[in-house]
């Protein structure tokens, strides 16, 4: 794949988006983001009606540009077509990423998890475009069993993985953080409530980019 991943990957999830003006805080929230350099965004909604999601994701498709921006839809790789995004991750207990990839068809971005203490056995032959790692450290905004690994443990699964596979690192992570986490072999931060807790996350992502170049 041609595309080049970021060292920032926004995970916008459907909770802190309000029930009322939906639409209206989509299209703000995404035109800043566009405005602010984003080229990735994950969009999140585990719960959400089928028409909630399309809703949502026609919006953003709507400012963030095709061409310009890779819209990722989480765990719905029946409804990346219908979206017109980009790709989807299938985390742990969702699709396999082989069967994402049978339903997103072969140029279109396929993440999956791919390990917490140790890379997940064959996981480095499944047709994925990406790895997710982690957690790396707790985490409000996604349901998980698995302990925090730390910086330590994204430095030894960038050892098992080879220098080669994109490593997404997820959970908990910080400005203050991220750097030691690139440092250590992430290729990419995956930054939820670092981001979208904030008043003005187009804002708050430029200073990431401005940090971490």
């Amino acid at each position: 794949m041609s595309f080049k991943f970021p060292k920032i990957y926004p995970i916008l999830d459907s909770a802190v988006i309000p029930a009322d003006d939906r639409a209206a805080f989509l299209r703000q929230l995404g035109k800043s983001l566009a405005d602010s350099g984003v080229t990735l965004l994950e969009y999140r909604n585990k719960k959400g009606s089928d028409a909630e999601i399309l809703a949502d994701a026609a919006m953003l498709r709507e400012v963030m540009p095709e061409g310009k921006i890779k819209l990722i839809l989480d765990d719905r790789a029946d409804l990346v077509e219908a979206a017109k995004f980009d790709g989807v991750h299938v985390d742990a207990g969702d699709l396999p990423a082989a069967e994402a990839r049978r339903l997103v068809g072969p140029d279109r971005i396929v993440g999956t998890f791919g390990g917490a203490e140790d890379l997940l056995p064959g996981i480095l032959d499944a047709p994925a475009d990406y790895l997710a790692i982690g957690p790396v450290f707790e985490t409000r905004t996604k349901q998980t069993d698995k302990l925090p690994i730390g910086v330590e443990g994204v430095r030894r699964l960038r050892q098992q993985a080879g220098p080669r596979p994109v490593l997404s690192a997820a959970a908990g992570i910080t400005l203050d953080t991220a750097q030691s986490i690139l440092d250590a072999g992430a290729s990419m931060v995956a930054v939820s409530e670092a981001l979208f807790r904030t008043n003005n996350p187009g804002a708050e992502f430029r200073r990431w980019i401005e940090r971490l170049g």
